[in-house]
Protein backbone atom coordinates (compact mmCIF):
# COMPACT_ATOMS: atom_id res chain seq x y z
CA UNK A 1 0.00 0.00 0.00
CA UNK A 2 1.00 3.56 -0.56
CA UNK A 3 -1.63 5.33 1.52
CA UNK A 4 -1.00 7.36 4.61
CA UNK A 5 -2.72 4.67 6.73
CA UNK A 6 0.12 2.28 6.00
CA UNK A 7 3.19 2.04 8.20
CA UNK A 8 5.42 2.61 5.15
CA UNK A 9 4.81 5.33 2.55
CA UNK A 10 5.45 4.30 -1.06
CA UNK A 11 7.49 1.34 0.15
CA UNK A 12 10.48 3.42 1.29
CA UNK A 13 9.49 5.91 4.03
CA UNK A 14 8.79 4.45 7.51
CA UNK A 15 6.23 6.62 9.35
CA UNK A 16 7.43 7.69 12.80
CA UNK A 17 4.59 10.05 13.78
CA UNK A 18 2.02 12.42 12.31
CA UNK A 19 2.98 16.10 12.65
CA UNK A 20 0.03 18.02 11.18
CA UNK A 21 -3.07 17.64 9.05
CA UNK A 22 -4.30 20.56 6.91
CA UNK A 23 -7.27 19.83 4.68
CA UNK A 24 -6.37 16.90 2.41
CA UNK A 25 -2.62 17.15 3.24
CA UNK A 26 -0.99 15.16 6.06
CA UNK A 27 2.55 16.02 7.19
CA UNK A 28 4.39 13.08 8.81
CA UNK A 29 7.85 12.54 10.23
CA UNK A 30 9.40 9.53 8.47
CA UNK A 31 12.60 7.55 8.51
CA UNK A 32 14.28 7.08 5.13
CA UNK A 33 17.26 4.92 4.21
CA UNK A 34 20.12 4.50 6.72
CA UNK A 35 18.04 6.07 9.51
CA UNK A 36 17.80 9.56 7.94
CA UNK A 37 14.84 11.58 9.23
CA UNK A 38 12.63 13.39 6.73
CA UNK A 39 9.16 14.91 6.53
CA UNK A 40 6.60 13.76 3.96
CA UNK A 41 3.62 15.90 2.91
CA UNK A 42 1.08 13.33 1.66
CA UNK A 43 -1.78 14.59 -0.58
CA UNK A 44 -5.08 12.66 -0.53
CA UNK A 45 -5.91 12.97 -4.26
CA UNK A 46 -9.39 11.53 -4.88
CA UNK A 47 -10.77 13.87 -7.54
CA UNK A 48 -9.62 15.72 -10.68
CA UNK A 49 -9.77 19.01 -8.75
CA UNK A 50 -7.45 17.63 -6.05
CA UNK A 51 -5.05 16.34 -8.72
CA UNK A 52 -5.02 19.77 -10.38
CA UNK A 53 -4.32 21.39 -7.00
CA UNK A 54 -1.29 19.13 -6.45
CA UNK A 55 0.14 19.99 -9.87
CA UNK A 56 -0.29 23.71 -9.08
CA UNK A 57 1.60 23.09 -5.82
CA UNK A 58 4.37 21.29 -7.71
CA UNK A 59 4.64 24.21 -10.18
CA UNK A 60 5.11 26.60 -7.24
CA UNK A 61 7.88 24.36 -5.86
CA UNK A 62 9.69 24.44 -9.19
CA UNK A 63 9.41 28.21 -9.29
CA UNK A 64 11.06 28.81 -5.90
CA UNK A 65 13.42 25.75 -5.79
CA UNK A 66 13.18 25.22 -1.98
CA UNK A 67 16.35 24.22 -0.18
CA UNK A 68 14.38 21.81 2.02
CA UNK A 69 12.78 19.86 -0.87
CA UNK A 70 14.41 16.52 -1.73
CA UNK A 71 11.77 14.76 -3.87
CA UNK A 72 8.34 15.25 -5.45
CA UNK A 73 6.28 12.23 -6.60
CA UNK A 74 3.15 12.45 -8.76
CA UNK A 75 1.63 9.23 -10.04
CA UNK A 76 -1.79 7.56 -9.64
CA UNK A 77 -2.18 6.59 -5.99
CA UNK A 78 0.93 8.43 -4.75
CA UNK A 79 1.15 12.24 -4.60
CA UNK A 80 3.63 13.59 -2.04
CA UNK A 81 6.67 15.83 -1.39
CA UNK A 82 9.69 14.95 0.79
CA UNK A 83 11.40 17.63 2.91
CA UNK A 84 14.73 17.73 4.80
CA UNK A 85 15.83 19.99 7.71
CA UNK A 86 17.26 23.44 6.78
CA UNK A 87 19.33 25.73 9.01
CA UNK A 88 18.85 29.47 9.34
CA UNK A 89 17.00 32.25 11.18
CA UNK A 90 13.21 32.45 10.63
CA UNK A 91 12.21 35.45 8.51
CA UNK A 92 10.13 37.02 11.29
CA UNK A 93 13.09 36.94 13.71
CA UNK A 94 15.43 38.28 11.02
CA UNK A 95 13.09 41.21 10.30
CA UNK A 96 12.81 42.00 14.02
CA UNK A 97 16.59 42.14 14.55
CA UNK A 98 17.93 45.69 15.11
CA UNK A 99 20.60 47.17 12.89
CA UNK A 100 21.20 47.50 9.17
CA UNK A 101 20.32 44.64 6.81
CA UNK A 102 22.09 43.69 3.60
CA UNK A 103 20.42 44.89 0.41
CA UNK A 104 20.98 41.50 -1.26
CA UNK A 105 19.05 39.67 1.50
CA UNK A 106 16.12 42.07 1.47
CA UNK A 107 15.94 41.93 -2.32
CA UNK A 108 16.05 38.11 -2.26
CA UNK A 109 13.02 38.04 0.07
CA UNK A 110 11.15 40.41 -2.26
CA UNK A 111 12.01 38.27 -5.28
CA UNK A 112 10.78 35.16 -3.42
CA UNK A 113 7.47 36.89 -2.67
CA UNK A 114 7.10 37.82 -6.35
CA UNK A 115 7.76 34.24 -7.54
CA UNK A 116 5.27 32.85 -5.02
CA UNK A 117 2.62 35.38 -6.07
CA UNK A 118 2.88 34.23 -9.71
CA UNK A 119 1.51 30.83 -8.57
CA UNK A 120 -1.10 32.05 -6.06
CA UNK A 121 1.10 31.68 -2.96
CA UNK A 122 2.27 34.22 -0.37
CA UNK A 123 5.24 34.47 2.02
CA UNK A 124 3.19 33.21 5.04
CA UNK A 125 2.66 29.93 3.14
CA UNK A 126 6.42 29.22 3.27
CA UNK A 127 8.80 28.55 6.15
CA UNK A 128 11.50 31.09 5.12
CA UNK A 129 14.93 30.98 6.77
CA UNK A 130 17.81 33.47 6.40
CA UNK A 131 21.37 32.12 6.57
CA UNK A 132 23.85 34.95 6.14
CA UNK A 133 22.87 36.64 2.88
CA UNK A 134 21.07 33.56 1.55
CA UNK A 135 17.28 33.15 1.76
CA UNK A 136 16.04 29.55 1.96
CA UNK A 137 12.62 27.88 1.94
CA UNK A 138 12.39 24.97 4.39
CA UNK A 139 8.74 24.00 3.69
CA UNK A 140 5.82 25.22 1.56
CA UNK A 141 2.23 24.66 2.68
CA UNK A 142 -0.51 24.21 0.04
CA UNK A 143 -2.44 27.43 -0.57
CA UNK A 144 -6.20 27.48 0.19
CA UNK A 145 -8.51 27.11 -2.81
CA UNK A 146 -10.07 30.24 -4.28
CA UNK A 147 -7.45 32.70 -2.99
CA UNK A 148 -7.58 35.94 -5.02
CA UNK A 149 -4.51 37.91 -6.26
CA UNK A 150 -5.60 40.78 -4.01
CA UNK A 151 -5.44 38.52 -0.95
CA UNK A 152 -1.96 37.31 -1.99
CA UNK A 153 -0.76 40.91 -2.36
CA UNK A 154 -2.18 41.81 1.07
CA UNK A 155 -0.41 38.87 2.76
CA UNK A 156 2.91 39.68 1.06
CA UNK A 157 2.68 43.35 2.00
CA UNK A 158 2.11 42.45 5.67
CA UNK A 159 5.07 40.05 5.65
CA UNK A 160 7.41 42.55 3.95
CA UNK A 161 6.40 45.54 6.09
CA UNK A 162 9.06 44.93 8.82
CA UNK A 163 11.78 44.68 6.14
CA UNK A 164 10.62 47.77 4.27
CA UNK A 165 10.87 49.82 7.48
CA UNK A 166 14.41 48.70 8.35
CA UNK A 167 17.70 50.27 7.30
CA UNK A 168 19.32 48.65 4.26
CA UNK A 169 23.02 48.63 3.43
CA UNK A 170 23.47 49.15 -0.29
CA UNK A 171 25.55 46.67 -2.21
CA UNK A 172 28.82 48.06 -3.48
CA UNK A 173 29.45 47.68 -7.17
CA UNK A 174 32.66 45.66 -7.67
CA UNK A 175 35.36 47.53 -9.53
CA UNK A 176 33.81 50.98 -9.06
CA UNK A 177 37.14 52.40 -7.88
CA UNK A 178 38.69 51.46 -11.22
CA UNK A 179 36.74 54.25 -12.90
CA UNK A 180 39.18 56.74 -11.35
CA UNK A 181 42.28 55.09 -12.76
CA UNK A 182 41.84 56.22 -16.39
CA UNK A 183 41.17 59.79 -15.20
CA UNK A 184 44.31 59.90 -13.09
CA UNK A 185 46.43 58.59 -15.96
CA UNK A 186 45.00 61.08 -18.38
CA UNK A 187 45.43 63.93 -15.89
CA UNK A 188 49.16 63.15 -15.92
CA UNK A 189 49.07 63.59 -19.71
CA UNK A 190 47.11 66.14 -21.63
CA UNK A 191 44.81 68.39 -19.62
CA UNK A 192 42.19 68.64 -22.30
CA UNK A 193 42.04 64.91 -22.92
CA UNK A 194 42.06 64.27 -19.16
CA UNK A 195 39.08 66.56 -18.60
CA UNK A 196 37.16 64.88 -21.41
CA UNK A 197 37.96 61.39 -20.08
CA UNK A 198 36.89 62.33 -16.54
CA UNK A 199 33.63 63.68 -17.93
CA UNK A 200 32.95 60.41 -19.75
CA UNK A 201 33.87 58.04 -16.89
CA UNK A 202 32.50 60.04 -13.99
CA UNK A 203 29.30 61.17 -15.72
CA UNK A 204 28.33 58.39 -18.15
CA UNK A 205 25.23 58.94 -20.29
CA UNK A 206 21.91 57.67 -18.95
CA UNK A 207 19.69 55.49 -21.15
CA UNK A 208 16.34 53.79 -20.77
CA UNK A 209 16.35 49.98 -20.38
CA UNK A 210 14.43 48.25 -23.16
CA UNK A 211 11.73 45.63 -22.43
CA UNK A 212 13.12 42.17 -23.16
CA UNK A 213 10.80 39.98 -21.02
CA UNK A 214 9.51 36.97 -22.98
CA UNK A 215 12.29 37.13 -25.60
CA UNK A 216 14.96 34.44 -26.04
CA UNK A 217 17.94 35.10 -23.77
CA UNK A 218 20.52 35.60 -26.64
CA UNK A 219 18.27 38.12 -28.38
CA UNK A 220 17.61 40.00 -25.12
CA UNK A 221 21.33 40.11 -24.30
CA UNK A 222 22.22 41.51 -27.74
CA UNK A 223 19.63 44.29 -27.37
CA UNK A 224 20.92 45.32 -23.93
CA UNK A 225 24.63 45.17 -24.76
CA UNK A 226 23.99 47.20 -27.91
CA UNK A 227 22.57 49.92 -25.63
CA UNK A 228 25.79 49.85 -23.58
CA UNK A 229 24.64 47.78 -20.60
CA UNK A 230 26.25 44.70 -19.07
CA UNK A 231 24.18 41.50 -18.81
CA UNK A 232 24.18 38.74 -16.19
CA UNK A 233 21.92 35.68 -15.96
CA UNK A 234 19.90 33.95 -13.23
CA UNK A 235 17.93 30.72 -13.49
CA UNK A 236 14.16 30.64 -13.07
CA UNK A 237 11.10 28.49 -13.77
CA UNK A 238 7.91 29.59 -15.51
CA UNK A 239 5.40 27.13 -16.94
CA UNK A 240 3.90 29.60 -19.43
CA UNK A 241 7.15 30.47 -21.25
CA UNK A 242 9.44 28.43 -23.50
CA UNK A 243 12.77 27.22 -22.16
CA UNK A 244 15.46 29.89 -22.58
CA UNK A 245 13.01 32.82 -22.56
CA UNK A 246 13.47 35.78 -20.21
CA UNK A 247 11.08 35.59 -17.24
CA UNK A 248 11.96 38.96 -15.70
CA UNK A 249 14.62 41.68 -15.83
CA UNK A 250 16.21 43.68 -13.02
CA UNK A 251 16.07 46.72 -13.17
CA UNK A 252 12.67 46.56 -14.92
CA UNK A 253 11.97 47.94 -18.38
CA UNK A 254 11.68 51.75 -18.59
CA UNK A 255 14.25 52.40 -15.86
CA UNK A 256 16.87 55.08 -16.65
CA UNK A 257 20.29 53.58 -15.96
CA UNK A 258 23.82 54.88 -16.61
CA UNK A 259 25.61 53.17 -19.49
CA UNK A 260 27.88 50.36 -18.31
CA UNK A 261 25.67 49.27 -15.45
CA UNK A 262 24.51 45.67 -15.13
CA UNK A 263 21.08 44.27 -16.01
CA UNK A 264 20.18 40.83 -14.60
CA UNK A 265 18.01 38.56 -16.79
CA UNK A 266 16.15 35.65 -15.16
CA UNK A 267 16.00 32.92 -17.82
CA UNK A 268 13.47 30.08 -17.87
CA UNK A 269 15.55 26.99 -17.05
CA UNK A 270 13.26 24.53 -15.15
CA UNK A 271 14.69 21.42 -13.46
CA UNK A 272 14.63 18.21 -15.45
CA UNK A 273 11.85 15.63 -15.03
CA UNK A 274 12.08 11.83 -15.20
CA UNK A 275 10.47 10.02 -18.13
CA UNK A 276 7.87 7.49 -16.86
CA UNK A 277 7.57 3.88 -18.09
CA UNK A 278 4.97 3.77 -20.89
CA UNK A 279 5.37 0.24 -22.28
CA UNK A 280 2.17 -1.88 -22.42
CA UNK A 281 -0.03 1.23 -22.00
CA UNK A 282 -2.52 2.50 -24.56
CA UNK A 283 -1.77 5.76 -26.35
CA UNK A 284 -4.31 7.64 -24.22
CA UNK A 285 -2.91 6.19 -21.00
CA UNK A 286 0.61 7.15 -22.11
CA UNK A 287 -0.56 10.67 -22.97
CA UNK A 288 -2.11 11.07 -19.50
CA UNK A 289 1.05 9.76 -17.79
CA UNK A 290 3.22 12.19 -19.77
CA UNK A 291 0.89 15.08 -18.93
CA UNK A 292 1.14 14.23 -15.20
CA UNK A 293 4.94 14.45 -15.53
CA UNK A 294 4.88 17.79 -17.46
CA UNK A 295 5.93 16.12 -20.73
CA UNK A 296 4.19 15.93 -24.10
CA UNK A 297 3.40 13.14 -26.53
CA UNK A 298 5.61 13.28 -29.62
CA UNK A 299 5.44 11.16 -32.75
CA UNK A 300 3.62 7.80 -32.71
CA UNK A 301 5.06 5.07 -34.95
CA UNK A 302 2.90 1.99 -35.52
CA UNK A 303 4.64 -1.32 -36.20
CA UNK A 304 3.74 -5.01 -36.30
CA UNK A 305 3.52 -6.45 -32.77
CA UNK A 306 3.94 -10.12 -33.72
CA UNK A 307 7.59 -10.36 -32.67
CA UNK A 308 6.92 -8.97 -29.19
CA UNK A 309 3.38 -10.45 -28.98
CA UNK A 310 2.05 -7.01 -28.03
CA UNK A 311 -1.74 -6.56 -28.45
CA UNK A 312 -3.04 -3.93 -30.84
CA UNK A 313 -2.89 -0.35 -29.57
CA UNK A 314 -0.32 -1.03 -26.82
CA UNK A 315 3.06 0.69 -26.54
CA UNK A 316 6.01 -1.53 -27.56
CA UNK A 317 8.85 0.95 -26.92
CA UNK A 318 9.50 4.61 -26.14
CA UNK A 319 12.20 7.17 -26.95
CA UNK A 320 13.82 8.20 -24.67
CA UNK A 321 13.65 5.18 -22.35
CA UNK A 322 11.96 5.23 -18.94
CA UNK A 323 14.11 6.90 -16.29
CA UNK A 324 15.79 9.37 -18.66
CA UNK A 325 15.87 13.08 -17.75
CA UNK A 326 14.12 15.65 -19.96
CA UNK A 327 13.23 19.30 -19.67
CA UNK A 328 9.61 20.07 -18.92
CA UNK A 329 7.42 20.20 -22.02
CA UNK A 330 9.73 18.09 -24.22
CA UNK A 331 8.16 15.28 -26.30
CA UNK A 332 8.46 11.49 -25.93
CA UNK A 333 8.18 9.29 -29.05
CA UNK A 334 6.15 6.05 -28.95
CA UNK A 335 6.25 2.80 -30.92
CA UNK A 336 2.73 1.27 -30.89
CA UNK A 337 1.65 -2.23 -31.94
CA UNK A 338 -0.73 -2.76 -34.87
CA UNK A 339 -1.60 -6.20 -33.49
CA UNK A 340 -0.32 -9.77 -33.63
CA UNK A 341 -0.60 -11.38 -37.04
CA UNK A 342 -0.65 -14.94 -35.64
CA UNK A 343 -4.12 -16.41 -35.09
CA UNK A 344 -3.28 -18.79 -32.25
CA UNK A 345 -0.94 -19.05 -29.30
CA UNK A 346 -0.45 -21.27 -26.23
CA UNK A 347 0.59 -21.19 -22.59
CA UNK A 348 3.29 -23.19 -20.89
CA UNK A 349 2.62 -25.02 -17.60
CA UNK A 350 2.10 -22.26 -15.00
CA UNK A 351 1.52 -24.56 -12.00
CA UNK A 352 3.84 -23.71 -9.12
CA UNK A 353 4.65 -20.21 -10.38
CA UNK A 354 3.72 -17.06 -8.50
CA UNK A 355 0.71 -15.12 -9.72
CA UNK A 356 2.90 -12.25 -10.97
CA UNK A 357 5.15 -14.59 -12.97
CA UNK A 358 2.15 -16.44 -14.44
CA UNK A 359 0.52 -13.19 -15.52
CA UNK A 360 3.76 -12.12 -17.23
CA UNK A 361 3.87 -15.47 -19.10
CA UNK A 362 0.29 -14.86 -20.26
CA UNK A 363 1.14 -11.34 -21.44
CA UNK A 364 4.15 -12.54 -23.43
CA UNK A 365 1.95 -15.22 -25.04
CA UNK A 366 -0.55 -12.55 -26.14
CA UNK A 367 -3.24 -13.54 -23.60
CA UNK A 368 -4.90 -11.60 -20.77
CA UNK A 369 -5.61 -12.79 -17.20
CA UNK A 370 -9.25 -11.81 -16.58
CA UNK A 371 -10.25 -14.11 -13.71
CA UNK A 372 -8.53 -15.25 -10.51
CA UNK A 373 -10.01 -17.97 -8.27
CA UNK A 374 -8.71 -18.25 -4.70
CA UNK A 375 -8.55 -21.80 -3.31
CA UNK A 376 -7.48 -22.78 0.23
CA UNK A 377 -4.30 -24.82 0.01
CA UNK A 378 -1.13 -25.77 1.88
CA UNK A 379 0.92 -24.37 -1.02
CA UNK A 380 2.58 -20.95 -0.60
CA UNK A 381 0.13 -18.07 -0.90
CA UNK A 382 -0.43 -16.70 -4.46
CA UNK A 383 1.02 -19.90 -6.00
CA UNK A 384 -0.79 -21.02 -9.19
CA UNK A 385 -2.65 -24.32 -8.66
CA UNK A 386 -4.62 -24.61 -11.91
CA UNK A 387 -4.94 -22.74 -15.20
CA UNK A 388 -7.40 -22.32 -18.04
CA UNK A 389 -6.56 -22.86 -20.89
CA UNK A 390 -4.55 -25.98 -20.10
CA UNK A 391 -0.79 -26.08 -20.84
CA UNK A 392 0.20 -26.17 -24.52
CA UNK A 393 -3.41 -25.99 -25.78
CA UNK A 394 -3.61 -23.63 -28.77
CA UNK A 395 -6.07 -20.77 -28.31
CA UNK A 396 -6.75 -17.52 -30.24
CA UNK A 397 -4.51 -14.55 -29.46
CA UNK A 398 -6.11 -12.25 -26.90
CA UNK A 399 -8.15 -15.03 -25.24
CA UNK A 400 -8.88 -14.72 -21.50
CA UNK A 401 -6.95 -16.74 -18.91
CA UNK A 402 -8.30 -18.02 -15.58
CA UNK A 403 -5.84 -18.77 -12.76
CA UNK A 404 -6.57 -20.66 -9.53
CA UNK A 405 -4.18 -19.43 -6.81
CA UNK A 406 -3.53 -20.67 -3.29
CA UNK A 407 -4.68 -18.89 -0.15
CA UNK A 408 -4.26 -19.89 3.50
CA UNK A 409 -6.69 -22.52 4.75
CA UNK A 410 -7.36 -20.83 8.08
CA UNK A 411 -9.95 -18.06 8.19
CA UNK A 412 -10.62 -16.53 11.62
CA UNK A 413 -14.30 -16.63 12.77
CA UNK A 414 -16.29 -13.45 12.46
CA UNK A 415 -17.37 -13.70 16.15
CA UNK A 416 -16.43 -15.88 19.18
CA UNK A 417 -18.32 -19.16 19.54
CA UNK A 418 -19.04 -18.62 23.28
CA UNK A 419 -19.46 -21.30 25.97
CA UNK A 420 -21.11 -24.61 24.98
CA UNK A 421 -23.70 -26.12 27.45
CA UNK A 422 -22.57 -29.30 29.21
CA UNK A 423 -24.82 -32.45 28.94
CA UNK A 424 -26.89 -33.42 32.07
CA UNK A 425 -25.25 -35.88 34.50
CA UNK A 426 -25.94 -39.57 33.88
CA UNK A 427 -28.00 -41.29 36.67
CA UNK A 428 -26.93 -44.97 37.08
CA UNK A 429 -29.78 -47.54 37.20
CA UNK A 430 -30.08 -50.32 39.84
CA UNK A 431 -31.28 -53.79 38.87
CA UNK A 432 -32.32 -54.90 42.46
CA UNK A 433 -36.04 -55.67 42.82
CA UNK A 434 -36.55 -53.75 46.07
CA UNK A 435 -35.87 -50.35 44.53
CA UNK A 436 -38.77 -50.31 42.13
CA UNK A 437 -36.55 -49.58 39.15
CA UNK A 438 -36.77 -52.98 37.49
CA UNK A 439 -40.51 -53.50 37.76
CA UNK A 440 -43.42 -53.29 40.12
CA UNK A 441 -43.02 -54.97 43.46
CA UNK A 442 -43.87 -58.69 43.36
CA UNK A 443 -44.76 -58.70 39.65
CA UNK A 444 -41.36 -59.47 38.12
CA UNK A 445 -42.32 -57.48 35.02
CA UNK A 446 -39.99 -55.20 33.05
CA UNK A 447 -39.27 -51.50 33.64
CA UNK A 448 -42.51 -49.61 34.18
CA UNK A 449 -41.27 -46.74 36.35
CA UNK A 450 -38.35 -44.36 36.98
CA UNK A 451 -36.64 -43.24 40.15
CA UNK A 452 -36.17 -39.55 40.95
CA UNK A 453 -33.13 -37.91 42.46
CA UNK A 454 -34.34 -38.63 46.02
CA UNK A 455 -35.47 -42.22 45.29
CA UNK A 456 -39.15 -41.32 44.70
CA UNK A 457 -40.85 -43.03 41.83
CA UNK A 458 -41.64 -40.93 38.82
CA UNK A 459 -44.57 -42.03 36.65
CA UNK A 460 -43.73 -42.79 33.01
CA UNK A 461 -45.41 -40.75 30.26
CA UNK A 462 -48.88 -41.97 29.47
CA UNK A 463 -49.34 -43.76 26.17
CA UNK A 464 -52.20 -42.66 23.89
CA UNK A 465 -55.42 -44.55 24.73
CA UNK A 466 -56.90 -46.92 22.18
CA UNK A 467 -60.41 -46.34 20.81
CA UNK A 468 -63.04 -49.13 20.79
CA UNK A 469 -62.29 -49.86 17.11
CA UNK A 470 -58.62 -50.54 17.93
CA UNK A 471 -57.16 -47.29 16.58
CA UNK A 472 -55.11 -44.85 18.60
CA UNK A 473 -56.97 -41.84 19.92
CA UNK A 474 -55.60 -38.43 18.85
CA UNK A 475 -53.56 -36.44 21.35
CA UNK A 476 -55.32 -33.77 23.36
CA UNK A 477 -53.91 -30.18 23.29
CA UNK A 478 -52.52 -30.75 26.77
CA UNK A 479 -50.50 -33.73 25.48
CA UNK A 480 -48.92 -31.83 22.56
CA UNK A 481 -45.48 -30.41 23.55
CA UNK A 482 -45.20 -26.61 23.48
CA UNK A 483 -41.85 -26.68 21.59
CA UNK A 484 -41.44 -28.97 18.56
CA UNK A 485 -38.48 -31.31 18.48
CA UNK A 486 -35.30 -29.93 16.90
CA UNK A 487 -34.94 -31.31 13.40
CA UNK A 488 -31.16 -30.64 13.47
CA UNK A 489 -31.24 -28.37 10.41
CA UNK A 490 -31.12 -24.60 9.99
CA UNK A 491 -32.90 -22.59 7.33
CA UNK A 492 -30.39 -19.74 6.99
CA UNK A 493 -26.83 -19.88 5.70
CA UNK A 494 -24.19 -19.09 8.30
CA UNK A 495 -22.32 -15.80 8.29
CA UNK A 496 -18.54 -15.94 7.76
CA UNK A 497 -15.69 -13.65 6.80
CA UNK A 498 -13.69 -14.18 3.61
CA UNK A 499 -10.54 -12.42 2.46
CA UNK A 500 -10.99 -10.71 -0.90
CA UNK A 501 -7.85 -10.03 -2.95
CA UNK A 502 -7.43 -9.00 -6.58
CA UNK A 503 -4.40 -7.44 -8.28
CA UNK A 504 -5.35 -5.13 -11.15
CA UNK A 505 -3.02 -5.26 -14.20
CA UNK A 506 -0.87 -2.25 -14.98
CA UNK A 507 -2.42 -2.15 -18.46
CA UNK A 508 -5.96 -1.93 -17.05
CA UNK A 509 -8.34 -0.64 -19.77
CA UNK A 510 -9.74 2.83 -19.22
CA UNK A 511 -13.21 3.04 -17.70
CA UNK A 512 -15.17 3.18 -14.44
CA UNK A 513 -14.80 0.12 -12.19
CA UNK A 514 -17.10 -1.20 -9.45
CA UNK A 515 -16.57 -4.17 -7.08
CA UNK A 516 -19.68 -6.03 -5.82
CA UNK A 517 -20.31 -9.22 -3.77
CA UNK A 518 -22.99 -11.77 -4.57
CA UNK A 519 -24.00 -14.21 -1.75
CA UNK A 520 -27.09 -15.64 -0.03
CA UNK A 521 -28.31 -12.09 0.73
CA UNK A 522 -28.19 -11.07 -2.93
CA UNK A 523 -25.82 -8.56 -4.54
CA UNK A 524 -24.32 -5.51 -2.81
CA UNK A 525 -21.59 -2.98 -3.57
CA UNK A 526 -18.17 -3.34 -1.89
CA UNK A 527 -16.26 -0.52 -3.68
CA UNK A 528 -18.08 2.31 -5.43
CA UNK A 529 -17.48 3.57 -9.00
CA UNK A 530 -13.80 4.53 -9.40
CA UNK A 531 -11.76 5.66 -12.40
CA UNK A 532 -9.53 2.89 -13.76
CA UNK A 533 -6.39 5.02 -13.40
CA UNK A 534 -6.72 4.70 -9.60
CA UNK A 535 -6.81 0.87 -9.81
CA UNK A 536 -4.14 0.19 -12.47
CA UNK A 537 -1.25 -1.79 -10.98
CA UNK A 538 -2.74 -1.76 -7.45
CA UNK A 539 -4.09 -4.53 -5.20
CA UNK A 540 -7.63 -4.49 -3.74
CA UNK A 541 -7.94 -6.69 -0.65
CA UNK A 542 -9.63 -6.92 2.73
CA UNK A 543 -12.00 -9.01 4.90
CA UNK A 544 -15.66 -9.05 3.81
CA UNK A 545 -18.55 -10.69 5.80
CA UNK A 546 -20.70 -12.98 3.61
CA UNK A 547 -23.46 -15.54 4.00
CA UNK A 548 -23.34 -18.81 2.14
CA UNK A 549 -21.50 -19.15 -1.17
CA UNK A 550 -19.99 -15.85 -2.34
CA UNK A 551 -18.54 -14.49 -5.58
CA UNK A 552 -16.82 -11.11 -6.07
CA UNK A 553 -17.60 -9.41 -9.40
CA UNK A 554 -15.48 -6.60 -10.89
CA UNK A 555 -17.45 -4.57 -13.46
CA UNK A 556 -16.09 -2.11 -16.02
CA UNK A 557 -18.61 0.51 -17.19
CA UNK A 558 -21.40 -1.75 -15.93
CA UNK A 559 -20.15 -4.89 -17.73
CA UNK A 560 -18.47 -7.85 -16.02
CA UNK A 561 -14.68 -7.59 -16.29
CA UNK A 562 -13.47 -10.27 -13.86
CA UNK A 563 -14.74 -12.53 -11.05
CA UNK A 564 -13.03 -13.80 -7.89
CA UNK A 565 -14.30 -16.82 -5.93
CA UNK A 566 -12.85 -16.90 -2.40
Amino acid sequence: MTGQAAAVIDGKYQVVRELAREGHVTLSEVRAGEGVTRQVAWFDVTSPAARQGFHAYRAALRAIAPAGLTDVVARPGAYYAVWQPVTGTPLAEFAAQPGTKQEETVQAVRNLAARLAEHGYALPDADVLVDGKEVRVAYLRPAPEGRSPEEVARLNAAALAPLNGSRVRRKRQPGAWLTFVPGLLLLGGAGYLGAQAAQIYLNPPVREIAAVTGKPAPEAARALTAAGFKVSYAKGDAANLPIGAVIRQDPPAGTNLPVGRQVTLTVNNPPSVTVPRLEELTVEQARASLRDNSLTLGGVIRVDGTLTKTPEGRVIAQVPDAGADLQRGQPVQLVVSTGVRGKETWLTNLEGLTYQAAREHARIAGLVVTRVIQQPSDAPENTVLEQTPAPYVRVPVGSPVTLTVAVARYSPPSQPAGSLPLPPPVTPTTEQGGTGTSGTEGTGQGDTGQTGAEGTEVAPPEAPEATPDGTTAPLTPEQIPATPADSGTTSDATTRTVNFRYEFPRDLPAGTYTIVIRDADGEREVYGPTDGSQFAGSVAEGPVPVRGDATFIIRRDGNEYATVTP
